[in-house]
């Protein structure tokens, strides 16, 4: 049974890596860039849409206004790569914003940085693939009503890939994201190229009016109509999640790695503001309609077009105008648009467990999320984020209209702290620092981090003050019980360290017990008992004893016949069970005993089969199991278990076969 589960393992996962290979796995900027940046290219296939939907409530007229809306995402954009270009130099261990707000303003804004990026990473997970999954039921009917478990099943698939290790994820991924980034480019070449020939038909939508909904009538006057551009704002800056990833990846980049880093980043920037502003100004071009609610908002000569109408997403209503007449190109931007959507998770996939594992190395994690898995990724944290996003996917069945509301209220809290820190961090550092021209490169970086710090906490109180009602108090609240957990884990560990060490009782810790007092636990006479009273006496403790529980007189009679007809040098003392337990008195023996001699040390035998079935398992060891819990909570006792290894068990330690290669031809 141990065998196949691990020839399975081997099958999905691929063979084991050596320690020193960890360099082989590390990115060129040629994989980096799809492994890191699939997240921030996503938004192009739905930060566009959300645009539009928002400002559909006022109607038709404001949706004119959505390319400024787009330059206004463009120009945050351009601020946040920029400023977090600084962050990869500054900091390219791979904490990220994390480090830079710990080192420079202290643990609890780490711990805070830290919970709202653990928190946007699951939110990345879910909304990715929740919204590939809509996008796959809307090319395959048949998948309607079940995206849930559709996007689930995406979820374990993404896993497995990363477990298989970064390199090999990005290779697999690389083709999807240069493939995504071609049909995008081509269809705003084209789309371009047609627009300034007048050849540009109109999207499918065109014809339709928007019907504002109630509260809007005058279009976008007034404060309710600032608000709802304030919504569309920050709706779209859902296009700047992931731009955070690059820099808690530094680790992962191939030397010079921050260089390498800050290339990608702004590689990133150039093609995530291209595309956006190239998908609004088409959709402006085209008239695309695009509204909240299409049965009861999209209006055909004044009548609602009803709920039989299947509003198409933005980029699909563009590909069917641009390149009508192509229906190859339609097909490759709709496929690739959808692998995007799930690729995007990706990122996810390579930031979290990389947060993980340096919270875990600061103590604000399970230590086993520091460790790295057979493929030298960290397992324990890929599977930790998988299990996060599904049980997300689960509880809203994979709705992206109520995911996306808890969406960037974290990213944004992370740039906004993480800004803060480097402004600080370039202050300190030009106070000490004497060069003149580095100086001045400090000082320049001072003011593009100012700059970031200022755009940034007006996006955070923006998205707050719109979304907050909208759902993102769940994301809020979530990240202050990530905080608390990962302060209470903190708590503990220092606890725990400060019990442990050794103090100004150093010699005491030293000194020798007085004396050992070994007890066997005898069942039966057979050969697990005579190993077990072995290996006691080949320890020469002061005192040995044999004790067995009373629990039926004929058993404890034929046992001490046994005992007395091989002579065996060891006294046997019987402990008295009226209600024919077996736990209890074996504990109140041992208790007495460190109660008359509190300096003694108890070593209590306890020989236990060794099964190679599960279902062994169920049928042996139940009373050990039982017993060895009990005592390893009572201080000065000492568990020892003595192992018989039963048939069943042979050949289940996966170590009988030679390495290929370590024993010679012949032997």
């Amino acid at each position: 049974m141990s065998d196949l589960a691990d020839a399975a393992k081997r099958l999905v996962l691929g063979r084991p890596v050596r320690s020193d290979r960890l360099g082989h796995t590390l990115l060129p900027k040629r994989i980096a860039l799809p492994v890191f940046a699939s997240d921030a290219l996503s938004s192009v296939a739905y930060a566009p849409d959300e645009i539009l939907l928002t400002l559909s409530l006022a109607g038709l007229s404001a949706l004119v206004i959505s390319p400024w809306v787009g330059i206004a995402v463009v120009v945050v954009m351009i601020t946040v790569v920029a400023s977090y270009r600084q962050n990869v130099h500054a900091y390219p261990s791979g904490g990220g914003g994390y480090e830079v707000a710990n080192v420079n303003l202290g643990p609890n804004a780490g711990v805070t940085v830290a919970s709202a990026l653990l928190v946007d990473y699951v939110l990345t997970v879910a909304v990715s693939i929740s919204s590939g999954a809509q996008y796959a039921a809307t090319a395959f009917p048949p998948l309607r009503g079940h995206e849930a478990a559709f996007a689930i099943g995406l979820v374990v698939l993404l896993t497995v890939a990363n477990l298989r290790g970064v390199k090999e994820s990005g290779r697999a991924f690389a083709v999807p994201v240069y493939l995504f980034m071609f049909a995008i480019g081509s269809l705003a070449v084209v789309g371009a190229i047609r627009y300034f020939a007048g050849t540009l038909p109109l999207s499918e939508s065109a014809g339709f009016d928007v019907a504002a909904e109630a509260g809007f009538d005058q279009g976008l006057t007034g404060l309710a109509g600032f608000f709802l551009i304030l919504r569309a704002f920050a709706s779209g800056c859902a296009a700047l999640t992931g731009v955070e990833a690059i820099s808690n990846g530094v680790p992962a980049f191939k030397k010079p790695k921050s260089r390498n880093a800050a290339t990608t980043l702004a590689l990133l920037g150039g093609l995530s503001i291209t595309m956006i502003m190239g998908i609004l100004l088409l959709a402006q071009a085209t008239q695309v309609r695009f509204a909240e609610e299409p049965a009861t908002q999209l209006l055909e000569n004044g009548v609602p077009v009803g709920e039989d109408y299947v509003q198409h997403p933005v980029i699909s209503q563009l590909a069917d105008s641009v390149f009508q007449g192509v229906p190859v190109m339609f097909v490759l931007v709709s496929v690739v648009t959808g692998l995007i959507l799930v690729l995007a998770a990706n990122t996810a996939f390579n930031g979290f467990p990389v947060l993980g594992s340096i919270l875990a190395r600061d103590g604000y994690l399970p230590r086993q999320l520091h460790t790295r898995g057979d493929r030298l990724a960290f397992s324990n944290g890929i599977v930790t984020l998988a299990a996060a996003a599904v049980a997300l996917i689960w509880a809203f069945d994979a709705e992206v209209t109520r995911l996306i509301q808890l969406y960037i209220v974290g990213v944004f809290v992370s740039f906004t702290i993480s800004q803060t820190g480097m402004v600080r961090h370039w202050t300190r550092a030009l106070r000490t620092e004497p060069n003149p021209a580095a100086r001045a490169r400090m000082k320049r970086s001072r003011v593009i981090n100012t700059i970031g710090l200022a755009m940034t906490a007006t996006v955070l109180v923006i998205v707050l003050i719109t979304k907050f009602t909208h759902g993102a108090w769940i994301a809020i609240l979530a990240m202050v019980a990530v905080f608390v957990l990962m302060k209470g884990i903190s708590r503990h560990y220092q606890h725990v360290r400060a019990e442990l060490a050794l103090g100004d009782d150093a010699e005491a810790a030293r000194a020798l017990p007085s004396r050992v007092h070994a007890i066997v636990l005898v069942s039966h006479l057979h050969r697990p008992t005579m190993r077990a009273l072995a290996y006691a006496r080949a320890s020469r403790p002061q005192l040995l004893e044999a004790v067995t529980v009373g629990v039926d007189p004929e058993d404890v009679d034929r046992l001490r016949e046994q005992w007395e007809a091989l002579n065996l040098p060891v006294p046997l003392r019987v402990l008295d069970s009226p209600f024919r337990e077996i736990t209890r008195p074996v504990l109140t023996y041992v208790r007495s005993i460190r109660r008359e001699s509190p300096r003694d040390l108890v070593v209590v035998y306890i020989p236990e089969y060794v099964v190679g079935h599960w279902w062994e398992q169920l049928l042996h060891n139940q009373s050990a199991l039982r017993l060895k819990g009990r005592l390893l909570f009572t201080p000065g006792v000492v568990v020892a278990s003595v192992p018989w290894q039963l048939a069943s068990s042979e050949g289940q330690t996966g170590l009988e076969e030679p390495v290929r290669g370590t024993v010679p031809r012949g032997y």
